[in-house]
């Protein structure tokens, strides 16, 4: 069979014709599409590469502030315990001072408490036996007694030392007022008469004198002139005991003044 080579070559002519228009209209086209295609594949995964790269970085610094916090909340709450002990530590001490304070305020109120019952039964005591020997002594005299201290009265006059009969003879010659004598019993003419013969002895001087009679002098004579004294009588030295004794319970004792020492 002979060959139509009109037919082949037009044949040939439609495929390169066909194959030039599927190449401009169908492949370029589906080939920019997927090169678009891969374009955007490549851009979108790169996309997803930075925000996972993002995301990372992200989740480590968060991870780093979280662990920061985590810190710094140990460290506060560390802290906050401590001054929660050193306030509570604070307060127990301030606790414990007010308590040994009180204690000790406590302690001084009981010891003055007794030291007062001690002293006021002590001075209660201490003025019964005074008075006992004040009215023992009253009892006790006599004419012949009387005669005696009135006696022992004129030596104490005459043996005033320089300093004493100086200060009674200024008091006596300053005196605006008579010179009171004062003596537990009534004293006699003859006594009065020898009493003021030693003021002019002693005193080189006229002094004017009045009579007092003071029984609770307890057998004595005592000269008084412008607030200056020259006495003796038994009172004084029952006094004198008396004052003694009183300064005696007033001081403290050694056992008490040892005990606050070693608790100070």
């Amino acid at each position: 069979m002979p060959i139509d080579w009109f037919t082949v070559c037009a044949q040939a002519v439609n495929f390169l014709a066909l194959v030039w228009l599927l190449k401009r209209f169908l492949y370029k086209p589906i080939l920019r599409a997927i090169d678009e295609r891969e374009a955007r594949i490549a851009r979108e995964g790169a996309d997803a590469a930075a925000r996972m790269a993002e995301a990372e970085r992200a989740r480590s610094e968060f991870a780093g502030k979280n662990e920061a916090f985590e810190q710094a909340r140990a460290a506060n709450e560390a802290q906050m315990k401590a001054e929660v002990d050193a306030e509570r530590r604070r307060l127990l001490d301030e606790a414990r001072q007010a308590a040994d304070a009180w204690t000790a305020q406590r302690r001084d109120a009981l010891e003055r408490e007794a030291r007062g019952l001690d002293q006021a039964v002590g001075h209660r005591l201490q003025q019964e036996a005074f008075a006992i020997a004040r009215k023992t002594l009253g009892s006790l005299a006599s004419v012949d007694v009387e005669a005696r201290l009135f006696e022992a009265f004129l030596g104490r006059l005459r043996g005033l030392d320089g300093a004493e009969r100086s200060d009674m003879a200024d008091a006596l010659r300053t005196a605006s007022e008579p010179a009171l004598v004062r003596s537990a019993f009534a004293l006699s003419a003859e006594q009065c008469a020898a009493l003021e013969r030693a003021l002019s002895e002693v005193f080189s001087a006229g002094v004017r004198v009045r009579y007092d009679v003071a029984p609770e002098l307890i057998g004595g004579v005592e000269l008084i002139a412008n607030g200056r004294k020259v006495a003796w009588h038994l009172a004084d030295a029952v006094q004198s005991l008396e004052t003694s004794v009183g300064e005696l319970m007033l001081e403290p004792e050694p056992s008490r003044d040892a005990e606050k020492k070693s608790n100070g």
